[in-house]
Order: structure tokens, then C-alpha cells, then sequence
């Protein structure tokens, strides 16, 4: 843990956004206690002007609904539309997008507010100044932009290093020719429109020398490949990619290069038994262009896999890969759990000292209960336990209930060989969880259920203020059933979504 932490500050130039508005959105959005917490605003023909904030909530303006003339209004004072759509108000970080109909004609606009917030990698600042490549995932809106911005001017300004921000549609920069101060002393090389973000990448390094390349929304195969030619150069590459979890990335056939991408490779007999698969298996296929992954999972609270090659090496045997979490607290302290150490499989010889068998490494032999969800509950509890292959190397029998009545074949066999039956109700997660953390005599993961909890109590909160639903982080099955059970007592409806391991509760309001 670490000691409490100056607070971010906060440069949004606001009051330039808000003059671009019509008279009486303007002084209406102004008008508001909680401006601070202004999104953005949506200006759609025939539609009430809304005002969106961070919270979820939606402030619909009464009165006119928006006219074609508003529309020009507004046009009128921003910057020019580029082909993407998106234009800009000079020197500032907003950022405002069109939608136009078949014609070209522009009937919607989003006034999107731009923030610059000195003090917001703090919490990850030892990871953007280890001169690693970086590669920064999350949903949208999660603040992915504000970190490249603020990682531009930490490196330019307090390391004094060559950086370059490859900035398409003027996103980390600002509009204008002259950038935010927010990226600092980090020039800024502008994209003329999406589809030229990758050769303006090559160009970045072929002439101008950097020491380091932002860029963001890395989302083609051309810029997949763009980077992976920076990073071969030697040149430190930050960037974002379109993925919420670092999953995501492997799974996308476009982007799988940046963490090494995959290739199916046909194993020998004998190597395949000797890993317990089947003889085509998928490896990783090359070095991955990115060395650190970082899941921005909420404002102040980060998951980073320090080494990405073995991170994506585990998804492909299908294990998951356990990464460093780091959160700021409300306080301001920054909070680390670093992820656990892996545990070397020891051999029978390794088990034996003086001839005496070590009990350090427990030994369970599965029958009717998943090898996979044991396996998993082994890692995140950090057990010193493994999964037999067979019953003779095993020091316990784990089963269900439908499976051990007295004299079928298994309890016979464990009777023979002096192994102990442990029974659990059910196969599934929080049985499996429950009974190693009483055989071990662990409280794990007591911490993240109370960490889980809290959270549900938050959501539950934001949902009834705002009236819309909420997601909670992802968990197991059992921590699940406990938010459901709170959810119920608070008369709103909640389900789980998404599959394993990033299910997690989606909360409804009534």
C-alpha cells in the first residue's frame, strides 16, 4: 500500500463547449448543480436537447425541440467536419461528431466534453515509465484517451524523452494546429482521415526520430502491423485497442498480432499425453508487439499482465491468466494486489525428503467434478494443490453426492488404495470453492466478497438515482447468487450476462 496520493486536477475548458450551444441549451445546461459532471450533449432534429452525465443520468431540455437552425448554429462556431465526421473547437479537447441522413445533411450532433486530467496515471506511472510497450483495453468511455494524453506529457515534460502523438481525428491533441497543453512537449502529428493512421505511424519513425509513439484505437490489420514495425525499431509504443479485456484481443483475428497471434500446431502422440490434449492445439505463434497489458476496468482501478506473451500462453491452454489489480482508494491511497507467483509442479521425487513423502503439495483425483473449475479455484485461491491423473497418485478423492454410495467401482477403488472421499453437493464453482477454501482452512477470498458486496450496494444506489441499469465486475458463481439475494431485497431485478470467466450481474430498476 501506498501513501495517499495528491488529487487529479481537472482542465476541461467547459465554458468554450457551452458557448457553442444554442442561447437556451446554454444557459439551461449551465444553470445545472452538477456541471462538473457534464458528458455531453446530444442535438438531434425534432428531438428535446439532452444533457448526459457521468452518473448515468440524462437532463432533457424542455421547451423548442431542436430545429434545423440550431443545428447550423452550433456548426457554425466548431471547427471544419472531417471524413470521419468529427470536428473540434481550437485548442480545446472537444470533440464534436455529426450524424448526417442519406443526403449528406447533417440532422444530429454530439458535443462530447474533452478533459485533461493531470494526475490520473499515478496510479500506474511505474508501468508508463518502464519503457515498455503498453496497450491500454476497456469500454468506451472508460477513460483510455485521458491516460495516452496524460502518458504524452509525463513522458515529454518530467522524463524529457522524444514522443510523438499520432493523433487521428484530433482526439488526443485537441483541434488546431497548435495541441492541448495537456499532451505537454510531445509533438503531435495530426491524421488526415482513419484509414491513413497507419501510414502515419511508419512515417512518425522513419522521420522524425522518436523515442516514443502514442496512438490510439489501434483497430486495423494495417496498423497491427504498423506497430509491431515500431516496436521491432526499438521505439516504446503506447496505445489503445478496440477490447474491453485482454480476451478480446486474442479473439479478434484483426488484432491477435498485437499480442502474438495464434496458430494451430499438431503435437506427437507422446507430447500429447504427456499434456493431458488432444494432438491439435493452439499456440501462440509469435512475441507479442505489446509487453504489458493494461484492463482499465473502472476510473480508478486497473488490471495490468506485466508479461502479455504468458498471459495469452495460459488463455490458449485455457487457464486464466491472474494479473496485478491496483485501485485508488476514496482516501486517494493507491491500493496493489500483485498477482501470485506461479507454483512449480513438483515431481514425486521432489516430494520425498530423507525418504519422507512432503504433504506441501496436496494431490486431488476428480470424479464427476470439472477438472477445468478446480484447477481454476486452485490459482485464484493460491492453494498448494494440484490435479491427479489418476487415482493412484492422488491424496484425496473429490466427487458428488450422486456418485458416492458405498460400493460402486470408485468408492471401492479409493477404499483399496487408503484415499480419502471428500463428497460436495454439486459441480459447479461455489461448491468447489467452498470445500477447498474449509479443507485449507483459508478465508480466500473473503476480501474480494466484501469488495464485491460494497459494490452491488453502490450499483443498487446508482440504478434507483438514475433509472437506468448498471454492471457489475465480473465474478464467480457464487459471490453472484449473494448480489442477486441483495438485489431482491431492494425490489429491483438483476441477471447475470456475458460468459465465464467475465460473467458478472446486470442490475435493472424496478
Amino acid at each position: 500500500m501506498t501513501p495517499k496520493t495528491s488529487k487529479d486536477q481537472v482542465f476541461d475548458d467547459l465554458m468554450l463547449l457551452l458557448e457553442v450551444l444554442p442561447e437556451r441549451v446554454e444557459s439551461e445546461v449551465r444553470s445545472n448543480k452538477e456541471l462538473n459532471k457534464l458528458i455531453e450533449v446530444v442535438l438531434d432534429l425534432g428531438k428535446l436537447p439532452e444533457a448526459r452525465f457521468t452518473d448515468n443520468r440524462s437532463l432533457y431540455i424542455k421547451g423548442p425541440l431542436v430545429t434545423e437552425d440550431d443545428l447550423r448554429f452550433v456548426t457554425a462556431k466548431v471547427g471544419e467536419f472531417t471524413t470521419d465526421n468529427r470536428a473540434g473547437i481550437e485548442r480545446t479537447l472537444h470533440r464534436i461528431s455529426a450524424i448526417r441522413n442519406r443526403h449528406g445533411k447533417i440532422i444530429g450532433l454530439t458535443l462530447r466534453v474533452g478533459r485533461a486530467i493531470f494526475g490520473t496515471i499515478d496510479i500506474i506511472r511505474d508501468i508508463i515509465e518502464s519503457g515498455k510497450n503498453i496497450l491500454f483495453m476497456g469500454p468506451p468511455g472508460i477513460g483510455k484517451t485521458t491516460k495516452l494524453r496524460e502518458a504524452a506529457r509525463v513522458l515529454s515534460d518530467d522524463l524529457d524523452k522524444r514522443v510523438i502523438v499520432v493523433d487521428t481525428s484530433n482526439e488526443i491533441g485537441g483541434d488546431g494546429d497548435i495541441p492541448h497543453p495537456g499532451i505537454g512537449r510531445a509533438r503531435r502529428m495530426q491524421v488526415s482521415s482513419p484509414d491513413k493512421q497507419h501510414d502515419v505511424m511508419i512515417e512518425a519513425v522513419e522521420n522524425h526520430m522518436p523515442e516514443v509513439i502514442i496512438v490510439d484505437e489501434i483497430g486495423t490489420e494495417a496498423e497491427a502491423a504498423a506497430a509491431r514495425t515500431i516496436a521491432e525499431r526499438g521505439v516504446q509504443l503506447i496505445g489503445t485497442a478496440h477490447g474491453v479485456i485482454l480476451e478480446n484481443i486474442l479473439k479478434n483475428p484483426t488484432l491477435s498480432d498485437l499480442v502474438g497471434g495464434i496458430q494451430t500446431v499438431i503435437l506427437g502422440d507422446e507430447e500429447a499425453r504427456r499434456r493431458h490434449t488432444q494432438k491439435a492445439v493452439l499456440e501462440r505463434k509469435a512475441p507479442p508487439t505489446f509487453d504489458i497489458a493494461v484492463e482499465i476496468r473502472e476510473k480508478d482501478k486497473f488490471a495490468i499482465y506485466r508479461n502479455v506473451a504468458d498471459a495469452i500462453d495460459k488463455l490458449l491452454r485455457g487457464d486464466i491468466p491472474t494479473p496485478e489489480i491496483r485501485v485508488r482508494t476514496p482516501e486517494g491511497k493507491i491500493e496493489i494486489k500483485e498477482a501470485p507467483k506461479e507454483m512449480p509442479e513438483l515431481t514425486r521425487d521432489e516430494e520425498r525428503i530423507a525418504g519422507q513423502k512432503v504433504r506441501s503439495i496436496l494431490r486431488i483425483y476428480p470424479f464427476g467434478v470439472n477438472k477445468m473449475l478446480i484447477e481454476r479455484a486452485i490459482k485464484v485461491l493460491q492453494l498448494p494443490a494440484i490435479v491427479a491423473s489418476n487415482m493412484d497418485e492422488a491424496d484425496l478423492l473429490l466427487t458428488v453426492k450422486s456418485k458416492a454410495r458405498a460400493g460402486t467401482k470408485i468408492i471401492t477403488a479409493a477404499e483399496e488404495r487408503r484415499v480419502p472421499v471428500h463428497v460436495i453437493r454439486k459441480n459447479v464453482s461455489s461448491h468447489i470453492n467452498k470445500f477447498l477454501k474449509y479443507f485449507f482452512d483459508v478465508g480466500g477470498g473473503e476480501e474480494a466478497e466484501q469488495i464485491a458486496l460494497r459494490e452491488v450496494e453502490e450499483a443498487i444506489k446508482t440504478v434507483e438515482n438514475s433509472k437506468r441499469s448498471a454492471d457489475l465486475s465480473p465474478q464467480n458463481a457464487y459471490i453472484r447468487r449473494l448480489q442477486h439475494q441483495i438485489v431482491e431485497e431492494h425490489n429491483l431485478k438483476s441477471e447475470s450476462v456475458g460468459e465465464e470467466p467475465r460473467r458478472r450481474l446486470r442490475i435493472y430498476p424496478s
